[in-house]
């Protein structure tokens, strides 16, 4: 008889163990759903699958329209370089070869017609000529864009100054082989759809374009950048130099 209700007492022992176990991990499955964590995307990898981009604190962030801008103000930038950027304008091309280094631009644009237009920009000054001239015209810079003032070459700064209530989509692209924040804005009142492309690389702009219905009318492209800019070319035509590269 002892040793029986030993065995009762065992099997009991057995019944609420299990019964614990059962409650702490068993009713997830059959009550309520409780809340989870979901963690941020991981970053792009070479299989271009969508996610977030990491950050160069190693933070990875989910872009989104409200974050996109955030998250293309933290890119890792060249501070010196050089490269071409070809627009186009309703079929008609011009190419620009632009220089960048500690702060100062320089962009000359090869017009359809041929001709050249030289910009310097730097300094809070705007410097501007074309091939052939021996001086250049120069006023107050806009601080507000890079834009290389006028010859619509915009740049990552252009998309920080976008109004946040205009950005429709955002997310992560592989863009002509290279790794893209990308950002969508609509503008209602001239029927058009701007894109743009930010290089996840280096921080630069790498593609964008103005859609109307299902025609582009406006594009942008960039080769890669060649680092750093070479020496001579922030110099006027009368030989006064604006700037020396490095320093």
């Amino acid at each position: 008889m002892e040793r029986r209700n030993r065995n009762i007492l065992i099997a009991l022992i057995a019944v609420v163990i299990v019964a614990a176990v059962f409650s702490s991990f068993g009713l997830g499955f059959f009550g309520v759903t409780t809340p989870t964590i979901t963690l941020p995307t991981p970053a792009p990898t070479e299989s271009g699958a969508p996610g977030g981009v990491e950050q160069p604190q190693g933070e990875r962030v989910e872009v989104t329209p409200d974050t996109v801008q955030s998250v293309i103000a933290a890119l890792s930038r060249l501070e010196s370089y050089s490269r071409m950027v070809v627009t186009t304008l309703e079929g008609e091309s011009a190419t620009a070869t632009v220089w960048v280094d500690g702060g100062w631009t320089r962009a000359d644009l090869t017009l359809p017609t041929g001709r050249t237009a030289c910009t310097v920009v730097g300094d809070g000054t705007v410097w501007r000529w074309y091939d052939g001239d021996g001086r250049a015209v120069s006023w107050a810079a806009d601080s507000s864009s890079m834009d290389v003032e006028g010859q619509r070459i915009p740049t990552y700064e252009d998309v920080l100054a976008l109004n946040k209530e205009d950005i429709t989509a955002a997310g992560y692209e592989d863009k002509e082989g290279s790794p893209c924040v990308y950002v969508e804005v609509a503008i209602p009142e001239l029927g058009q759809t701007e894109r743009y492309w930010v290089s996840a690389e280096n921080g630069l702009l790498w593609y964008a374009e103005t859609v109307v219905g299902e025609e582009t009318v406006w594009s942008m492209s960039a080769s890669l950048p060649e680092v750093p800019a070479p020496a001579g070319d922030f110099t006027l035509p009368d030989g006064t130099v604006l700037h020396t590269v490095g320093e």
